[in-house]
C-alpha cells in the first residue's frame, strides 16, 4: 500500500516565518501565501544558483522567508512593497540577511526603475508584474528564468470584475510563443513559466 502524499505533511518551515505570521496577524493582514505556494517558492529559489531573484508584493515577509530559505549564499533577492507598514513586518525579521535588498514603493515605478536588469527567478504577488506591466516585468525575466504567479482561483471575496482579468491574464499568457508555461489547479491557483 503506497503512503498518502500530503502537500503540506512534514514540511519544514523556517523557523522566522512563524514570527513574522504572528507579527501579520496581529496587524490584521491576511494575504500571505499559503504553505503550499510557500514551500513550491523555496523549491523553486534554490534552482536559481548565484542567482537575481526579484519578489513583487513583499507583504509581511512570509514568501520572502520560504524564498530566502531555498536560495544559495550567493543568490540576491529584490523584494518591493507599496504599504511600508506592513513591509516593516519582513525588515524587522529579515533585515539582517544580506541577501535581501527591500523596497517601499510602488511596483511600477518599480519595474520602470529596473529596467535595465535581469532576473532568474520572477515572484509577482501584487497587481504590477501582473495585472498591468506585465510586458515590462517579462522583459526583466532571463532566458530560462521563472515567473511565478499565485491568487488565480475564484475565492468568494473576488469582485465580479477580477475574474475577466483573471481569464485575461491566463489567455495572454499563453498567447506568448517566448514563454513555456504550466497552470496548476493547486494551491491558490498558480502559473509558472520559463523564458525560452
Amino acid at each position: 500500500m503506497h503512503a498518502k502524499m500530503l502537500q503540506v505533511q512534514n514540511v519544514r518551515k523556517p523557523e522566522i516565518s512563524e514570527n513574522i505570521a504572528i507579527d501579520a496577524e496581529a496587524m490584521g493582514f491576511k494575504m500571505s501565501c499559503d504553505l503550499e505556494t510557500a514551500s513550491l517558492l523555496r523549491t523553486l529559489a534554490g534552482s536559481c544558483k548565484n542567482g537575481m531573484l526579484l519578489e513583487l508584493g513583499t507583504g509581511a515577509g512570509i514568501s520572502t522567508s520560504w524564498i530566502l530559505d531555498g536560495m544559495d549564499r550567493e543568490s540576491s533577492l529584490l523584494t518591493v512593497e507599496l504599504d511600508e507598514t506592513i513591509q516593516n513586518i519582513a525588515k524587522k525579521h529579515l533585515s539582517f540577511d544580506n541577501r535581501v535588498q527591500f523596497y517601499n514603493m510602488d511596483g511600477e515605478e518599480f519595474i520602470k526603475q529596473i529596467a535595465n536588469q535581469k532576473f532568474d527567478f520572477i515572484f509577482a504577488d501584487t497587481w504590477p508584474g501582473k495585472f498591468y506591466v506585465l510586458d515590462e516585468a517579462l522583459v526583466l525575466l532571463k532566458p530560462g528564468g521563472l515567473y511565478i504567479i499565485d491568487d488565480l482561483l475564484p475565492i468568494p471575496s473576488w469582485p465580479d470584475e477580477h475574474a475577466t482579468k483573471v481569464e485575461e491574464l491566463i489567455g495572454y499568457l499563453d498567447s506568448r510563443e517566448d514563454l513555456i508555461i504550466t497552470k496548476l489547479n493547486w494551491s491558490t491557483g498558480l502559473i509558472i513559466a520559463t523564458k525560452k
